[in-house]
């Protein structure tokens, strides 16, 4: 496979349109994020985003039903790796993103699974079980997206998947409430428990009180610990690649700050990103360019991580990392920059003209 790809031409431009519309309507911090993300990455990315959320929202539309649901997603899912996919936008578009960028099945599967273990309304006793839990709703779809980029280096493959597991942990904190009114409890029951709270009780009444915002506080510790680990891969990705992912870092980071302002409050309250406060996180973003954030990580993956590490890593990827490889990407970067410039400096120059004339 080669180091980068240059060319998008893995689906159908109507097709992608149709993904693109998608995600505007519902996963507006990925769809602001992506638009900093180059154009050959950003529509695979955008592919991948919809077919994932086609696949939330086929189970949250079957609430009867789930099992018959999750049956549907498998045979989709089977079909796009056998190359013939449903007539929906989504699914070909999906299907040309794992061809073209060489995308392992155990991800997606693992996607699925964790749509499988909502379905079966199952609880996690401690942090390890929240945190395989994310890695398959999230830190999933964070490798895939190191897959989009060419990224097959262990190392930055566990940043990727520390960075999605951070996000996940972040919507948790966000929706305590909104789940527990769902029947839904996702926070580790054992530090309830160890809080004093018995889990069932409380979610037949969910209240806030000091309890609560003490395990929603440690959660997020647990998720800044991630975001400071993901840093270090994200300096490690190609350049173009960096503020689309370091603006979803920090978008997603800031629901943990509002649930601070708040009070560790998200019973009573959702905690709301501003649009004036992502425009600011957004420019910040751009910032990290063209220099990498200055930051390392040696750690080893989380081990609730680590099969998805495993799935898609590639031994000679680290050899590379930092060496020809890294610098190859860098200038091939670079040209391209240069070239949408040039190409943008024409347009305003014959503009200028026709309007001069």
């Amino acid at each position: 496979m080669p180091l980068f790809i240059r060319d998008s031409n893995f689906a159908d431009p109507a097709d992608l349109l149709a993904c693109r519309k998608l995600l505007s309507n519902g996963s507006k911090s990925f769809y602001a994020a992506s638009f900093f993300l180059p154009k050959r990455l950003r529509e695979p990315a955008t592919a991948l985003y919809a077919f994932c959320r086609l696949a939330d929202d086929a189970i949250d539309d079957n609430p009867d039903d789930h099992q018959v649901a999750l049956a549907g997603l498998r045979d989709r899912l089977d079909r796009a790796y056998r190359g013939q996919p449903i007539n929906d936008p989504a699914d070909r578009a999906f299907a040309g993103a794992i061809e073209r960028f060489d995308i392992p099945r155990a991800l997606p599967e693992a996607l699925l699974e964790g749509f499988e273990w909502d379905a079966e309304g199952r609880v996690y006793q401690d942090l390890s079980g929240v945190y395989a839990y994310s890695a398959r709703v999230a830190a999933a779809v964070g490798g895939m997206m190191a897959a989009i980029m060419g990224v097959r280096s262990a190392s930055v493959l566990a940043r990727a998947c520390d960075l999605g597991t951070a996000m996940q942990i972040s919507n948790i904190c966000r929706d305590v409430g909104e789940d527990a009114r769902n029947g839904r409890i996702y926070l580790p029951l054992d530090w309830m428990r160890e809080a004093g709270l018995d889990p069932e009780a409380w979610l037949q009444r969910p209240v806030f009180n000091d309890a609560i915002g003490d395990i929603v506080k440690r959660l997020l510790d647990k998720a800044d610990e991630l975001y400071q680990r993901a840093e270090a891969g994200i300096a490690k990705l190609p350049s173009a690649c960096r503020p689309g992912i370091y603006a979803a870092r920090l978008l997603y980071a800031e629901i943990g700050q509002e649930i601070v302002r708040n009070g560790y409050d998200s019973i009573s309250q959702r905690a709301f990103v501003s649009p004036a406060r992502k425009l600011t996180l957004l420019g910040r973003a751009m910032a990290v360019t063209p220099l990498p954030i200055k930051a390392v990580c040696t750690a080893e993956p989380l081990e609730e991580n680590r099969f998805l590490v495993d799935a898609l890593a590639q031994p000679e990827a680290d050899a590379v990392e930092g060496g020809v490889g890294a610098k190859v990407l860098w200038v091939l970067d670079l040209f391209q920059e240069l070239e949408e410039r040039e190409r943008a400096d024409a347009g305003f120059n014959q503009a200028a003209a026709v309007s001069n004339g």
